[in-house]
This record gives structure tokens, C-alpha cells and sequence, in this order.
């Protein structure tokens, strides 16, 4: 049912989402962003997580569910494992208010501002607990990926970080300007990373009693839909306001065709 290490599969997560470290370390080691990097870094990450989930995921989520329903209705709740976990990712983000969001851009010369204002303390706060909200699901579906195999987990994890450099920024940068502290600043950002190997773990302790097929495939499902939810509603956005559109498209793309490589590499 599932070939990957449990150890490795949990590194895997831990890393993925431990990069909003690197989004915070950027904000404080560098003095300008490299908007259009960011901007193809993003795309390329949308672009192997729709690859990947649409081609590879729910693919696989329908043969684990066809084997002990049948084709018709393990076809059925594939798709419908898919929505779900497009829905509940909905649901998590449509629970954070709007004006707190942390997928709003954030630059690193925002850094030059004075610090010491409550609000943005609390904005800061806010942002750090919003990004562990959504990097519980996130961590899930990467721990479930490498759980199933090691170089989709891998691809997947890489994605995932590539995602999470940006709101490592988004944490830093209100919590900069508010304490003045960059430890607090690079400290909080770390700590709403951890809430994706909590994800894994959470996931994994409370399904590995009862884990076999369709509770893979449904699972798997599920991760589809988080993926796709989290690339149409967060990454292509914000690489869009981080570099020219065409930047954006061009690393999506890219993403899509060494997703499409590796995959046949590993046939």
C-alpha cells in the first residue's frame, strides 16, 4: 500500500515547512527582493504541485479506491475526495479574515520602516497563526506523499518550501516593524512552520490504525484537492504581484515540465 519510510516521509514535512525560516532569513540577510525570482520561484511551485496532483495524485487515488470498491465507485470518490479536500482548504482560508491574511506580498524593503507599533504586532501574530492553520493540511498532504513514495514526497516537499519562503516574510517583517527584536521576528516565523510536521504526525497517529485502501485513496484524494486549492488561490496570485505575468506563467509551466520528467524517470 505505501513504500516510503515513515522517517523519511516526516523529514520530508519537517523541511518543507521549516523554509518560512529561509523567507525570514532573506528578510533580515538581504536588502533588496528579487521580485522576479520570486515571481518564477512560485509559478514553478504551482506548476509541480497542479502537475503532480491532477497527473500523478489523483491517479493514484482512484486505483487505490477502484481495487476494493470497484472501478465505477472508486472512481466516483476519487473525485469526490478531491472537492472535499478542495472544500475544507476553502473552509480554513474563508476562517482567516481577509485583511490578516498572509498570502498578501510582503518585500524586504519593507524592513527600512521604524519599528514599534502594536497593531502591526498583532497582525504579526495573527499572520504567524494563520500560516500554521493552513500548513496542518499542507504537512498531511506532503507526509501522505511520502509515505506512498519517496521522490513524489520529495517533489512535493520542495514545492511546499518554495511556497512558504514568501510567508516567512510575511510573518518577519509586521513583527520586525512592532519589536524592533529580529529574533522574535525570525522566531515566530519558525514556530508557524512547525504546524506542518505537527500536520504529519497528527495525521499519521490518527489514521495508521485503521490505514489501508480506501482510506489511502481517500486520503490521496484529499491531498489533490489541497494542492490545487493551494496553487489557483495562493501561489499563482502572488506571483503575479510579485513579477510580470508572463514571469509567473513561464515558471509555472517549467514546474509542470520537470514535475512531467521526473515522474517518467522514475517509471
Amino acid at each position: 500500500m505505501h513504500t516510503g519510510s515513515v522517517g523519511a516521509a516526516f523529514g520530508m514535512t519537517a523541511l518543507a515547512g521549516l523554509a518560512t525560516g529561509i523567507g525570514s532569513a532573506l528578510a533580515f540577510f538581504t536588502r533588496k527582493t528579487n521580485t522576479r525570482f520570486l515571481a518564477v520561484a512560485l509559478g514553478f511551485s504551482a506548476g509541480v504541485m497542479i502537475y503532480v496532483s491532477l497527473v500523478e495524485i489523483l491517479a493514484k487515488a482512484r486505483t487505490a479506491l477502484s481495487a476494493p470498491l470497484g472501478t465505477y465507485v472508486g472512481s466516483w470518490l476519487a473525485v469526490l475526495s478531491f472537492f472535499f479536500g478542495i472544500a475544507l482548504i476553502a473552509l480554513i482560508d474563508k476562517l482567516v479574515p481577509s485583511f490578516e491574511n498572509p498570502h498578501e506580498m510582503h518585500t524586504i524593503e519593507e524592513m527600512g520602516s521604524a519599528p514599534g507599533n502594536g497593531k502591526l504586532m498583532r497582525m504579526g501574530v495573527l499572520s504567524a497563526l494563520a500560516i500554521g492553520i493552513h500548513n496542518f493540511p499542507e504537512g498531511l498532504a506532503t507526509f501522505a506523499a511520502a509515505l506512498q513514495s519517496s521522490s513524489l514526497g520529495g517533489a512535493i516537499a520542495v514545492a511546499i518550501g518554495i511556497h512558504n519562503i514568501p510567508e516567512g516574510i510575511a510573518v518577519s517583517i509586521p513583527i520586525y516593524f512592532a519589536t524592533g527584536s529580529r529574533r522574535k521576528a525570525f522566531g515566530y516565523s519558525f514556530l508557524s512552520g512547525i504546524s506542518e510536521p505537527v500536520g504529519a504526525l497528527a495525521g499519521y497517529f490518527l489514521l495508521r490504525s485503521f490505514f489501508n485502501e480506501t482510506v489511502f485513496g481517500i486520503l490521496f484524494g484529499m491531498v489533490a484537492g489541497i494542492m490545487v486549492f493551494i496553487s489557483f488561490d495562493q501561489l499563482l496570485p502572488t506571483a503575479e504581484e510579485y513579477g510580470e505575468h508572463h514571469l509567473a506563467v513561464y515558471g509555472l509551466i517549467a514546474g509542470m515540465a520537470v514535475m512531467a520528467v521526473s515522474l517518467l524517470l522514475f517509471l
